[in-house]
């Protein structure tokens, strides 16, 4: 299943000097997260925000990387994991010079797939780590973002995730900020912070 997307500057950039990848919440789509882009402030970067594969039940234009409705079995997220690895295996990018990065259920996914990609590193915005999910050894540095007062995906999710990422050994640069279900000009900054601290930032 192919994923559709929306790119950042619009005319590909011949050597850019990384790539980030922005996967959507539920109930979003591919427009969602493009605004961040030019906020971002990253020059010379590629950007690109992908498409869940799955129309949402309820919200007109809206997709879904999987069912929330019956999270304990998630279906379509067999489909979604190997739509986004084959995504990011075949699009002609370099992994060590690429960041994921997903809000809430994109969040989710985030981890589900990179985890286990050799990519420069991971953002989750709002996200949570998939129960019994397999932890590699080793892992892309993780940069986490979670609202203290999320309604949607509570705070005490995240911890947990955390915690558990904390247990095998993976290192996770973990932050709350004073905001709900939203990524605020704060978390921006941490984002940009974040991604310009890797080593690919400064080749």
């Amino acid at each position: 299943m192919a994923l559709l997307f929306q790119a950042y500057p619009t005319p590909p950039l011949t050597t850019p000097a990384g790539w980030l990848i922005l996967l959507h919440g539920w109930g979003a789509n591919g427009q969602d997260l493009l605004s961040l882009a030019p906020i971002l402030g990253l020059a010379g970067w590629q950007i690109y925000c992908l498409e869940a594969p799955f129309p949402h039940p309820q919200v007109p234009g809206g997709y879904m990387w999987y069912d929330l409705t019956d999270f304990e079995h998630k279906p379509g997220l067999e489909t979604s994991r190997a739509a986004l690895s084959d995504w990011l295996t075949t699009t002609p990018l370099d992994l060590s010079r690429t960041v994921l990065a997903g809000f809430s259920q994109g969040g989710a996914m985030t981890l589900e797939v990179g985890l286990g990609l050799p990519l420069a590193g991971l953002v989750v915005l709002s996200g949570y780590l998939h129960p019994q999910l397999a932890l590699p050894i080793t892992a892309p540095p993780i940069l986490m973002i979670h609202g203290q007062a999320d309604l949607v995906v509570p705070v005490n999710i995240a911890q947990a995730s955390y915690q558990e990422l904390q247990q095998a050994q993976i290192a996770v640069n973990y932050q709350e900020l004073k905001m709900g279900h939203e990524i605020n000009l704060a978390a921006m900054e941490s984002v940009r912070d974040f991604i310009l601290s890797l080593p690919l930032a400064k080749a």
